[in-house]
């Protein structure tokens, strides 16, 4: 049962995705012909180029790229990369073609911001809508690199093709499409989980990690450490928390020790227990 649940919501994230994706196309991106990389802006350049529909030449690109997906990535990601390769064009081809947005920088951001964030929810399933987002899934395994980058690199092969059909407003307004969708993929990717870590050197080390413990309920870690000018030692604290429990920590800091040493940094990945595998407020 709980495979048929998972299995469903899998489903579900990367059908919602490839709607999103969809809509970029005829509703954002397609109507100021601002061909932002991937097969979506190169179906956007041949339609307009040579009159071939959206949709046709999606269903080709995405036929090559499932090819690539078996080899390279296994049967998994060929199995949801299908799914998406076979409903994009069929979305495409029965999304309305309305121009929400007037104004065309508006529409690009717009496009874009959305782009990325359904790009971004296929590639944590797994998954891909096809065409030039398989490359950077293979990229990503077998060379680490990020996958934002990776479509950076791909969508600006399209993008240079765009040069040949439309003119340098749709050159420069595809580039900055870019620029927005791999900012917003890697917001998503390491933006929304930020934590807070946390240094503190205090008399009332004993007292503040106790509360620590119990009340904002994270671990503390006591690291020695000795001051350079009193010769003194004392151990370090160091905090792994949420953003939204930092000022609980500041309040318990200054309610022992007001004069307390604290060095704060923002950390993007947090990885192990109450962060990753066990349940935990943060």
């Amino acid at each position: 049962m709980e495979s048929v649940i998972f299995w469903a919501k899998k489903l579900f994230w990367i059908v919602f995705s490839i709607i999103l994706v969809a809509v970029c196309v005829n509703m954002f991106l397609g109507p100021h012909y601002i061909a932002a990389g991937g097969l979506t802006g190169l179906a956007i350049i041949i339609e307009e180029w040579l009159g071939m529909s959206r949709s046709t030449v999606i269903y080709i690109g995405n036929g090559l790229v499932l090819v690539l997906a078996l080899v390279f990535l296994g049967k998994e990601v060929f199995f949801n990369t299908a799914i998406g390769a076979l409903l994009l064009p069929m979305f495409v081809a029965i999304m309305p073609r309305v121009m929400l947005v007037s104004d065309r920088m508006l529409s690009m951001v717009f496009g874009s911001v959305i782009f990325g964030i359904a790009i971004s929810i296929l590639y944590k399933n797994k998954a891909s809508s096809g065409g030039t987002a398989i490359p950077p899934l293979i990229l990503q395994k077998h060379f680490n690199m990020s996958p934002s980058i990776g479509l950076f690199i791909t969508d600006g092969i399209v993008v240079v093709l765009s040069l040949i059909v439309f003119d340098m407003d749709a050159f420069f307004f595809a580039i900055f499409s870019i620029f927005i969708t791999s900012a917003t993929m890697s917001y998503i990717e390491n933006g929304i989980n930020k934590k807070k870590m946390v240094y503190i050197i205090s008399d009332a080390h004993e007292q503040i990690t106790k509360d620590v413990l119990h009340e904002v309920k994270r671990g503390v870690t006591l690291i020695p450490s000795t001051g350079a000018f009193e010769k003194q030692d004392r151990p370090m604290m160091m905090v792994t928390l949420s953003s939204k429990n930092y000022q609980q920590l500041l309040t318990i800091v200054n309610k022992y020790d007001k004069e307390a040493f604290m060095i704060t940094d923002t950390v993007s990945d947090v990885h192990g227990q109450g962060f990753t595998y066990e349940s935990g407020s943060v």
